[in-house]
């Protein structure tokens, strides 16, 4: 089989987290890193012409977005439990979670320069309140861990780590589900290696969002 190339910030939910996304694929995936304040002109001419990251690059063929690289592993490789529910309730669920994703992102983002605590704490609320949809398990379609939680822990972590950082604001604090969920993702073998250390994340974070305040 032809090696996977992902390009991307080190940060990034697919460059972070490849490895859940392509369990058994880790020999056969090329990590390159990419700052994304300075990108290399060769990345835009010759990898990827959107000039975004991250991007995976297979059999000659570029993708870019993060959900659709991680759609694009899942679909295309085989000996894995898919990360897609057979369930319908369950299917529909992901979707909505999954559509839900990029606002959680920027609720939370633009909190960093306003009331941080007061707005961030509805978004996380609504994970936790998702989190109780499905009782059979401690992930958010249940004992099945899917693209769901793939899309939101990279994210989850970084906000969990800048929030009580730098706010002293533990998310997890009256989120009983959500804590649930943390540890049990920590828990999974192949999203280890992926995790950044939390001071890594508050210096990064600190010079983007901070600086100029």
């Amino acid at each position: 089989m032809a090696q996977l190339q992902v390009l991307g910030v080190v940060v990034c939910r697919v460059f972070r987290v490849p490895t859940p996304a392509g369990a058994g694929l880790q020999d056969k995936t090329k990590l390159v890193p990419i700052n994304i304040q300075n990108r290399l002109a060769w990345y835009k001419e010759k990898v990827y012409h959107v000039n975004k990251v991250p991007s995976l690059e297979h059999n000659g063929k570029v993708i870019g977005e993060s959900l659709d690289l991680i759609k694009y592993v899942d679909s295309n490789f085989e000996g894995r439990p898919s990360l897609h529910p057979n369930d319908p309730a369950k299917k529909e669920f992901a979707e909505e979670l999954i559509t839900y994703s990029d606002t959680f992102n920027k609720i939370v983002f633009a909190s960093f320069k306003g009331d941080t605590v007061k707005e961030a704490g509805p978004a996380f609320d609504h994970l936790e309140n998702a989190l109780h949809k499905f009782n059979d398990g401690p992930f958010f379609l249940g004992h099945e861990f899917s693209l769901v939680d793939i899309t939101y822990i990279p994210f989850v972590e970084k906000f969990q780590a800048f929030l009580s950082g730098v706010w002293n604001y533990e998310i997890t604090a009256g989120r009983p589900k959500l804590a649930k969920w943390i540890e049990e993702v920590n828990k999974i073998d192949a999203y280890k290696p992926t995790k950044t250390d939390p001071k890594v994340i508050v210096e990064l974070y600190s010079s983007l969002f901070l600086a100029k305040h």
